[in-house]
C-alpha cells in the first residue's frame, strides 16, 4: 500500500468524517484521458471497487487514492514528423520554416499523434491519521506528491504545511553513523546500507550495501566530510526503511510474518485487515522518527515557524 512516502502537517482539518469527504470529491472523480489530451488527475475509489467511496474510513484512519493518467508522444516520433512537414514547406515556399513555426508544428504534431498515445496510470495512496492531523502521500517522487497536494487542497480545502523538525534528517543521520549503535533512539536500528557524499565540488560518493556500519571506516569517511544522504533502518523488528536527506520514508516494506499477523483470511478481501496493520505501525515509527529528530518545530501565529 505504502511503499514510499511524503509526510506533511494539516493544519485545518474539520472534524467532519469520511462521507462529508467523499462528497466533495465526487465531482473530481478521475475520468480517462481524451483523445488530445496529456494529463487527466482524480479520485478512485481506494479499494478498487467500481462506484465505490471515494474516501473510507479504517480504524479511524481516512483513505483515498488519486489517479494520475499521462500521454506521451516518444520526441523522436515528433521531430520525424516535424522534420516531414518542414521539408514539404521548404520544397513548395523555398524557404526554413523560423523557430516560432517549428514550434507552431511542434503543437500540431502532437495534437495529431495524441489520439494513438499509448496512457500510463499511476494510483497514488494517500492516509489521513484525523488524531496526529498528520497527511501521508504514498508517492515516489516530489512531482508526484505535488500533483496529490494541488488535489487535496482543492478538493478537500485542506491547508498543508510541510513537516519540519528541530534538527535535519541528515545532521540525525550523521550523529547515529558517528554514535554506537547501540544508543539509537526508540525502537530504530541501522540496518546494513547507506549512501555518503560529500559536498566539495568533486561530489564525492560512497555507496555501503549488505555492509556493517558500525565500523571505523564509515566512521573515517563521515568525520572527511562525506554526509549521509540515504540510511537504511528498522523499526521494531517489523518495519525497514531507506531514510534519505528529506524527511521521507523510502522502500517501506513489512518484515516477515508482520502481515500475516493481520488474522485476516488469505480468501476473503485483506484492505481492511492490511490498511488497519499498515497503518497501526507507521503511526509510532513516525511519532518516533519526529522525536528522534529533536521534535517537531512548532508554527508560531501568522506561520513562522
Amino acid at each position: 500500500m505504502l511503499n514510499n512516502i511524503f509526510l506533511y502537517r494539516i493544519t485545518n482539518l474539520p472534524e467532519y468524517g469520511a462521507i462529508s469527504f467523499d462528497v466533495s470529491m465526487q465531482p473530481q472523480a478521475f475520468v480517462p484521458c481524451g483523445a488530445s489530451q496529456q494529463k487527466s488527475i482524480g479520485w478512485v475509489p481506494p479499494r478498487g471497487e467500481a462506484n465505490g467511496l471515494l474516501m473510507e474510513s479504517i480504524n479511524g484512519q481516512l483513505i483515498c487514492k488519486l489517479a494520475i493518467e499521462t500521454k506521451s508522444v516518444p520526441k523522436s516520433e515528433i521531430d520525424k514528423h516535424v522534420a516531414a512537414r518542414v521539408d514539404v514547406i521548404e520544397q513548395n515556399t523555398g524557404r526554413k520554416p523560423g523557430k516560432k513555426e517549428r514550434r507552431e508544428l511542434m503543437d500540431e504534431v502532437m495534437l495529431a499523434l495524441l489520439p494513438n498515445a499509448f496512457a500510463k496510470r499511476k494510483d497514488v495512496p494517500v492516509w489521513i491519521d484525523p488524531k496526529a492531523c498528520t497527511l501521508v502521500i504514498g508517492a515516489g517522487s516530489q512531482s508526484v506528491s505535488d500533483d496529490v497536494l494541488s488535489a487535496i487542497v482543492r478538493d478537500m480545502g485542506l491547508t498543508i504545511t510541510l513537516v519540519q523538525t528541530l534538527r535535519s534528517p541528515q545532521s540525525t543521520m550523521t550523529q547515529w553513523l558517528l554514535s554506537d549503535h547501540i544508543d539509537m533512539p526508540g525502537a530504530f536500528c541501522i540496518e546494513r546500507a547507506c549512501v555518503l557524499k560529500s559536498n566539495s565540488e568533486d561530489a564525492a560518493t560512497v555507496k555501503f550495501s549488505q555492509h556493517s556500519l558500525d565500523n571505523p571506516e564509515v566512521r573515517k569517511h563521515v568525520t572527511e566530510g562525506k554526509l549521509p544522504t540515504q540510511l537504511a533502518l528498522s523499526w521494531d523488528g517489523k518495519v525497514s526503511f531507506v531514510l534519505p536527506e528529506t524527511l521521507q520514508l523510502k522502500k517501506i516494506a513489512f518484515l516477515d510474518g508482520v502481515m500475516d499477523a493481520s488474522g485476516a483470511d488469505k480468501h476473503e478481501d485483506r484492505f481492511d485487515a492490511d490498511v488497519a496493520l499498515a497503518t497501526g505501525l507507521l503511526t509510532p515509527l513516525i511519532a518516533e522518527l519526529i522525536e528522534a529528530m529533536g521534535g517537531e518545530m512548532k508554527i508560531a501565529e501568522g506561520g513562522a515557524a
